[in-house]
């Protein structure tokens, strides 16, 4: 009786796995699917809203729907929607799908986009400790982000919900936080800002893109649409258009699926729309497995890993003042090389970051953009391994779902004839038991090595080779 949003992924009674979802999407409403009770699906669209109302600081009220899903001009384009069918599941993960069938760059100049890491006070709600201020969404605990940024090479952070005054008002920042200031601050230390707003008070103020890129503001992070109909679509649209006008990107939170404008506007670095480490203890590895192979395989994702309080699922009892993530240390290390974004947040306490060193510098070296990638296993539901090269670095990221498995990998794609150093984070032989338990190795490897790796239940295993 449900229906469901894109992507989809069916398995048949052959060997074959199809994963549905749409492309070039533009001026025109996403599409869900719909069983028809006799193993077949249809399609539904949302309905073009006619009428608004007051719902709150961060969403309308449809008040009154037309009977058509678009209304639009005759000679154009629709979107495409594509099935990817595969004996093989790890063509799940290498398909690029949504990116050929979509409308290429129309920006002459891109070359100011620039993805990477960023640090968020948010997941942990800025509850700092062992500092000697008091900690909150204020200049001491920015600046302290900002320094922490600066140090693993972290080119931004964002400043979420809590900057502001209001959330009405994008252009008066809380009295505690004297923003120029800050901008000039992280300037000086190689780090830009990023600033959280309502979809509605983008929509309210649209001017604001201007006045951002004047103030010195690196991007945006824009939340709550939670709608996909056509004039939603076509919000996505303007909004990408007016930050690249202003040299901005953008990050959706609150939002659907990729479907194409992130190839028109490269500025959009990420989406949400997953089930991700916001949602504290609901958010499993035995879930977050098919993520590679469904949600991650249409576009970036804006997961946001990186909790240095590791836990077991039982054992998950995330606050704001202690966030947790399910899985092990090396899973939640693994992520940042297994996920992709082009806007990857460190999600946790710098606290931890610093105490955790070897971690932190591992994750802040894990590159955003890549020249090269390779499956190396891939079982939907199950687990996935991928080696993902930077230039002369290859970097390598497993994860499995609630049953512990060994994995043989064959690194005969290295180069030949040279030696490499890999430095590994596996998981310790606890880590089924207190998630926290990782080991840190280094050996030496080649293109004839055969590596044998294991991961506990919930587990993961990172390396780099160099």
């Amino acid at each position: 009786d449900r229906m469901s949003y894109l992507p989809i992924l069916l398995e048949t009674d052959k060997p074959y796995k199809i994963l549905i979802s749409e492309a070039d999407l533009h001026d025109y409403p996403c599409m869900f699917l719909k069983s028809t009770g006799q193993n077949g699906m249809q399609s539904l669209f949302p309905k073009v809203p006619l009428e608004f109302g007051e719902d709150g600081d961060r969403s309308l009220k449809i008040l009154k729907e037309a009977d058509y899903i678009a209304k639009t001009a005759g000679k154009r384009s629709f979107p495409w929607r594509f099935m990817v069918i595969t004996k093989e599941d790890k063509q799940l993960l290498e398909n690029e799908m949504v990116y050929n069938l979509s409308t290429p760059c129309v920006l002459e100049d891109y070359s100011w986009i620039k993805p990477g890491q960023v640090s968020w006070e948010w997941w942990h709600d800025a509850r700092l400790y062992g500092v000697d201020f008091r900690s909150g969404y204020n200049m001491d605990s920015y600046k302290y982000y900002i320094d922490f940024a600066s140090k693993f090479g972290i080119p931004y952070i964002i400043m979420d919900e809590g900057w502001a005054k209001s959330t009405r008002d994008p252009y008066t920042p809380n009295p505690t936080i004297n923003l120029a200031e800050l901008i000039q601050y992280g300037k000086e230390r190689n780090v830009k800002i990023v600033l959280w707003l309502t979809w509605l008070a983008v929509e309210n103020n649209f001017d604001l893109f201007k006045t951002f890129a004047d103030w010195g503001v690196a991007g945006v992070k824009i939340d709550f649409m939670d709608r996909s109909d056509q004039w939603m679509v076509n919000y996505y649209e303007r909004v990408a258009k007016e930050a690249a006008k202003h040299k901005l990107f953008v990050d959706f939170h609150g939002s659907f699926k990729p479907a194409g404008l992130e190839r028109k506007y490269p500025n959009v670095l990420s989406y949400e729309g997953v089930l991700g480490m916001e949602q504290g203890g609901n958010c499993r590895p035995a879930n977050s497995i098919y993520l590679p192979f469904m949600r991650n395989a249409v576009g970036p994702m804006d997961f946001t890993p990186g909790s240095m309080l590791s836990a077991q699922p039982e054992d998950n009892r995330s606050t704001r003042a202690n966030a947790m993530g399910s899985g092990t240390r090396a899973y939640q290390m693994a992520l940042f090389v297994v996920f992709e974004s082009g806007l990857q947040m460190l999600a946790d306490n710098p606290v931890y970051y610093y105490r955790e060193r070897p971690c932190t510098e591992f994750i802040s070296s894990v590159p955003v953009t890549w020249d090269e990638t390779k499956v190396l296993y891939a079982k939907v539901g199950e687990a996935v391994v991928v080696a993902r090269r930077k230039g002369d670095k290859w970097f390598i990221g497993g994860i499995t779902n609630n049953e512990g498995r060994t994995i043989n990998l064959d690194l005969s794609f290295l180069p030949a004839g040279q030696s490499f150093t890999l430095t590994s984070f596996e998981d310790g032989i606890n880590a089924d038991r207190q998630a926290m338990d990782y080991k840190q190795r280094e050996s030496k490897v080649n293109n004839a090595t055969q590596l044998t790796i294991k991961m506990v239940r919930n587990g993961g295993w990172a390396g780099v080779i160099k």
